[in-house]
């Protein structure tokens, strides 16, 4: 295996387990059986498939065209990396204290109006803040900031192969919660926190390390 092969496959796999841990498909589980609560079978595939489409195509714009919004903004790279690591370990703090981030939360008043019409709840709550919120965005930004392209592809594939697991989680959600239990389920909620954490602390440092040997 070629050390480039070697690289992209180290980068994916990172790229995966970031995702995973902020879009975590095993905690927003319970929020969807929650929202869908009474609905068809249909009805539920129909949310649970556009919800999680929508999701994907909000952090793709962002994966595509991270470098343009930079640039139009006039963003520097460290700039963004101390920012999203900060909102990143905000969130995975509250993970881990068992709390639910204000940041990817919905507010009781969207929570009400997304009730109002069943499909909308695809969009608001599920698809954005929950899955695709500016945890997962501003992550997805970092990771392709300074990449090429097979990089921005590796996210892409990644975001999307997670986005199916989710839509699969949805689908299967009342089994998977009596086979593993709430309990089970806070302990991986946790451990995801922790994940983010971290993520979050080493995204923070890259920042402050790039703004020291950054040219202005």
């Amino acid at each position: 295996m070629s050390k480039t092969m070697a690289d992209h496959i180290s980068f994916g796999i990172t790229v995966f387990v970031g995702f995973f841990a902020i879009m975590n498909p095993i905690a927003n589980t319970p929020i969807f059986i929650s929202l869908t609560d009474g609905m068809r079978p249909n009805e539920k595939r129909s949310i649970a498939f556009r919800s999680n489409l929508i999701a994907f195509l909000v952090v793709a714009v962002f994966c595509l065209l991270g470098k343009a919004i930079f640039q139009m903004f006039g963003i520097t790279i460290p700039a963004f990396r101390i920012t999203g690591g900060i909102l990143v370990f905000l969130i995975g703090k509250e993970m881990l204290t068992g709390r639910t981030s204000e940041v990817h939360t919905p507010s009781q008043e969207d929570n009400e109006k997304s009730l109002d019409a069943k499909l909308s709840i695809a969009i608001i709550p599920l698809a954005t803040p929950i899955l695709g919120g500016p945890g997962i965005i501003a992550s997805a930004m970092n990771f392709v900031s300074d990449k090429g392209l097979p990089e921005v592809i590796i996210c892409l594939v990644a975001l999307a192969l997670l986005s199916i697991i989710t839509y699969f989680f949805f689908l299967s959600g009342e089994r998977f919660l009596k086979f593993i239990g709430e309990s089970a389920i806070k302990v991986i909620s946790r451990m995801m926190g922790l994940i983010l954490a971290v993520m979050g602390i080493q995204m923070i440092i890259l920042g402050i390390y790039g703004a020291m040997h950054l040219n202005l």
